[in-house]
């Protein structure tokens, strides 16, 4: 099944409409390309109306956010709902800051997504009105470990209940959650922390993929956040000696752009709860 949301995506070319932010939008463009999607960057206000009604998904992420770019989400997120495409919000912060907090908050109460990706300190400050954030990472109290991670199931079916969206919460160990069903993911390794906007990056590719298979939302995520690990895994593999994060950065790329269904089928790491 996940290789098959991959071969969808190479298939349908899915154009995915990107309000993101102006630190990985770059990353976030070569991915989508590379994942077999195709990207377009709009955030002006008399843009999106246009480009929204174009596209096939909408990816939004409040990672640099301003006073401009609110209501572009909002307009961009209501014109996909009335079009029936889905939507994915990155809440990049929240928690943080009192703005990035309620413009997270205020999205969810206007738009329904599909899908709701952030670290867990992110999710737990829209879910709970708790959790902090360092910066934009999540803070190490929030860790998903063993011990935690059934009650973080719990809180995030709950969330996804309340939402209507599926919750992925990305990690050490990702979870892919939705009222039915809970993946529980460990591809990845830790060098993916070491370059900026790996999680953008997800988002965008994720975006792309549940473009392209509308009607398996939650496997659609579990197949692009085991691909996007398993990339990860792939990557640090081909790193030489001298090789550093802007070298793996690179290498993560070409990863994902050479990643086919069958590779992604026998190198996925999940378990279902």
């Amino acid at each position: 099944m996940l290789g098959e949301m991959l071969e969808n995506v190479r298939k349908n070319v899915p154009l995915v409409h990107n309000i993101t932010n102006y630190v990985t939008v770059n990353d976030c463009a070569n991915v989508l390309l590379a994942c077999g999607g195709s990207p377009i960057m709009s955030d002006d206000i008399d843009d999106v109306r246009d480009i929204t009604a174009i596209c096939t998904a909408l990816n939004i992420n409040i990672g640099t956010l301003n006073k401009h770019t609110i209501p572009s989400m909002l307009e961009a997120g209501k014109i996909s709902n009335s079009l029936n495409h889905p939507v994915l919000l990155d809440p990049v912060g929240a928690g943080a800051s009192r703005l990035r907090t309620e413009t997270a908050k205020r999205l969810i109460d206007e738009i329904d997504f599909t899908v709701i990706r952030g670290n867990i300190s992110e999710i737990k400050a829209l879910a709970l009105g708790g959790g902090t954030t360092k910066g934009v990472d999540a803070d190490v109290a929030d860790s998903v470990t063993e011990e935690t991670i059934d009650s973080v199931i719990s809180f995030a079916r709950e969330f996804s209940k309340s939402t209507g969206a599926v919750i992925v919460i990305t990690g050490a160990t990702d979870l892919v959650v939705s009222p039915e069903k809970a993946y529980v993911i460990k591809n990845g390794n830790p060098m993916m922390s070491k370059i900026t906007g790996t999680g953008c990056m997800l988002s965008a590719m994720m975006s792309a993929y549940i473009g392209a298979n509308p009607d398996n939302i939650p496997e659609a995520c579990a197949a692009a956040v085991c691909a996007m690990g398993l990339c990860g895994e792939k990557a640090f593999d081909r790193l030489g000696e001298k090789d550093g994060n802007s070298t793996y950065r690179n290498m993560l790329i070409d990863e994902i752009y050479n990643l086919d269904a069958q590779t992604l089928r026998k190198g996925a790491k999940y378990e279902m709860r």
